[in-house]
């Protein structure tokens, strides 16, 4: 299995801890670049476009500071160049303002975040199995 580039845009540490142990758990050879508001992750994905540095996948929290998700995702859709980039929104929000906001800007998945710590890490290990082991990711 070739390594693939994440790029996760969270605020919340607890979160972004529990995604990477989930990711070193099942261990998948993967890079991920974590970015921490909204704005930066628009200037990261800016200033990568024509390096070929740019992620695989992106997981892309609803509530960011700077810059929302549903900013980030926009960007990221009206781009020629990142629109078939797939994003996976992973939120705590279960707001259906936000779950029908996301599918209009063509997200590729809304997921609410699990309240429990095992319930979470079991989460991301079936994020990372479909989004990694079973999907032919576009090449950028």
């Amino acid at each position: 299995m070739k390594p693939i580039h994440i790029l996760l845009v969270e605020d919340n540490q607890g979160d972004i801890l529990l995604i990477l142990d989930a990711f070193e758990e099942g261990k998948i050879t993967n890079q991920t670049t974590v970015i921490k508001d909204g704005k930066s992750a628009i200037d990261f994905l800016a200033d990568n476009l024509n390096s070929g540095k740019l992620p695989d996948l992106v997981m892309l929290d609803v509530n960011l500071p700077k810059k929302n998700g549903h900013e980030v995702l926009s960007y990221i859709k009206t781009s020629e160049h990142l629109k078939s980039l797939p994003v996976i929104m992973l939120t705590t929000s279960s707001s259906p303002r936000d779950i029908k906001l996301s599918y209009q800007n063509h997200a590729n998945c809304y997921i609410t975040k699990p309240v429990g710590a095992a319930d979470f890490m079991d989460a991301i290990n079936k994020i990372e199995d479909f989004w990694i082991n079973i999907v032919q990711l576009p090449k950028h």
